[in-house]
C-alpha cells in the first residue's frame, strides 16, 4: 500500500491546478497499488483475460508508465538507460522474481522519484523526452491520470472475478 495518506477531491478544490493534478494522480496511484492487498502471489499472477493483464502486471506497467513520462520526458534519458522494457505490452511479463512486495515496492518508488522529477516543474513547464515532442508537464499529469484511471478500473474488475469468482 502507499506510504502517503490518502487525498481526496474536495481537499484540494480551492488549490492551484498542479496540488489538484498531484492530488488525483496520488489517488490513482494509491488505488492502483493497494489492488494487491490482501490477495495471494497465484491470485496476483492469474490471467482472467486474453491480454497479459493480471493485477501484479497492471502495477508492474504503472511502474512503467511514472518512468516513461516522469523520467524518460522530464530527464530525456533513453528507456534502456532507465532500464525499463522498450514498449508498454513488455511491461505486462512478469517474471520469477516479481511478488506482490517487490512489483508494490518498485511501484511505490516510481511513483516518489516521479514526484520528486517534477517538484520544480509547473504545469505549464515542457518536458521534452516523448516521442512525440515537447509537452506541456500539465498534459502529462492528464495523461497518466488517464491512464491509471483505466487500469483502476481494470484492477477492479480482475479483483472482483478473483474474490468473488
Amino acid at each position: 500500500m502507499s506510504s502517503l495518506p490518502p487525498t481526496f477531491a474536495e481537499d484540494v478544490i480551492a488549490q492551484p491546478a498542479q496540488v489538484q493534478f498531484e492530488a488525483f494522480l496520488d489517488e490513482h496511484r494509491a488505488a492502483l497499488n493497494s489492488c494487491l492487498d490482501g490477495i495471494t502471489e497465484e491470485q496476483a499472477r492469474r490471467s482472467l483475460v486474453a491480454s497479459r493483464t493480471t493485477l501484479l502486471g497492471l502495477v508492474k506497467h504503472a511502474t512503467f508508465v511514472e518512468k516513461v513520462w516522469f523520467d524518460e520526458a522530464v530527464s530525456c534519458r533513453s528507456r534502456a538507460e532507465i532500464g525499463i522494457p522498450a514498449t508498454p505490452d513488455e511491461s505486462f511479463i512478469l517474471d520469477d522474481h516479481d511478488t506482490i512486495a517487490s512489483v508494490q515496492r518498485a511501484h511505490t518508488e516510481a511513483c516518489e522519484a516521479s514526484r520528486r522529477a517534477t517538484s520544480s516543474l509547473g504545469p505549464d513547464d515542457m518536458v521534452h523526452g516523448n516521442r512525440r515532442g515537447s509537452l506541456p508537464l500539465r498534459w502529462v499529469y492528464l495523461h497518466v491520470l488517464r491512464e491509471l484511471a483505466q487500469h483502476c478500473g481494470h484492477a477492479d474488475i480482475l479483483r472482483e472475478q478473483l474474490i468473488n469468482g
